[in-house]
């Protein structure tokens, strides 16, 4: 399955120092999980957290879980240690934090392959700073080893000076250009958290906006806050009931470049949508 195909509706940053949550990831149905050494832990806690990630990751107890790591940035006095504990540890991907142009990615890559780092072992880059989204097509593209682009919209909107709006109007074009550079690479994207975990409502109106914009997924804060986001980001009944009916007017035409269904005109293009909802239902479907 490509990386952008891989169920990626739902990903929880967990604290690494937390071990009850870390127990806890085993039994909720996320598609993935970030196991934060960064933001979520204390300075005191650091060694500790990244003991217990990497002692998950090796674990092989997540089942469908995809199993990252978030190491703390560039430039901070733990990311080198991170990395090479990460890298050793064989996670699914490294999350890196501000990764703000091409020349970073090369220099993350060639640390991760110095590290040992295995090649099912991916890159997992965040967008969080102007740069990095003035920069974003070249990030994106910038090695085969990088899955996924990871908006970090708190981090963005602090840089920008912007307010944090229903509608996330001043936000609207660093997420649309991501989820172009993404595309244009091949990648997968993911979109930014939503702090106010009892707000719910709100919540959901912004997973159908990050869906409406293109993204394959959201990063979450908080277990709660799973089924609602694995609910939008997949398939509907109704568009899964849809991509069927066009793939089999496509194929009963026998080869015309153009057929009717349901009143509307399908080309092939449809069909190649079609069939995209088709295999993403189907790989949301083998994780029930």
């Amino acid at each position: 399955m490509s990386d952008v195909l891989r169920p990626r509706r739902s990903v929880l940053y967990m604290p690494a120092s937390n071990e009850r949550a870390l127990e806890k990831a085993k039994t909720l149905p996320v598609d993935g999980l970030i196991l934060d050494l960064e933001d979520a832990v204390g300075p005191d806690h650091k060694e500790s957290a990244r003991e217990n990630a990497c002692a998950a990751a090796r674990s092989g107890e997540y089942g469908h879980r995809e199993v990252t790591i978030r190491v703390n940035g560039a430039g901070t006095q733990w990311h080198d240690a991170d990395l090479a504990a990460a890298c050793a540890a064989g996670p699914d991907a490294v999350v890196v934090p501000k990764v703000d142009s091409a020349d970073a990615v090369h220099a993350v890559v060639a640390a991760m392959e110095r590290h040992g780092a295995p090649d099912h072992t991916r890159l997992w880059a965040m967008v969080e700073t102007p740069t990095a989204v003035l920069d974003v097509a070249a990030v994106a593209s910038a090695s085969d080893r990088l899955a996924v682009l990871v908006m970090g919209t708190n981090d963005l909107v602090k840089e920008l000076g912007v307010r944090q709006v229903p509608g996330r109007l001043p936000l609207l074009t660093s997420l649309s250009l991501t989820v172009l550079a993404a595309r244009r690479a091949g990648v997968a994207v993911l979109d930014g958290v939503w702090n106010d975990v009892k707000d719910l409502d709100g919540f959901e109106d912004e997973c159908r906006q990050g869906r409406d914009l293109g993204f394959d997924g959201k990063t979450l804060v908080h277990p709660g806050q799973v089924e609602l986001c694995n609910a939008v980001f997949a398939p509907s009944a109704e568009e899964v009931e849809q991509a069927r009916g066009i793939l089999t007017a496509w194929e009963g035409a026998a080869g015309a470049g153009v057929v009717v269904h349901e009143g509307r005109m399908v080309e092939l293009l449809h069909v190649e949508s079609a069939r995209k909802v088709l295999a993403t239902h189907e790989a949301v479907q083998a994780r029930a």
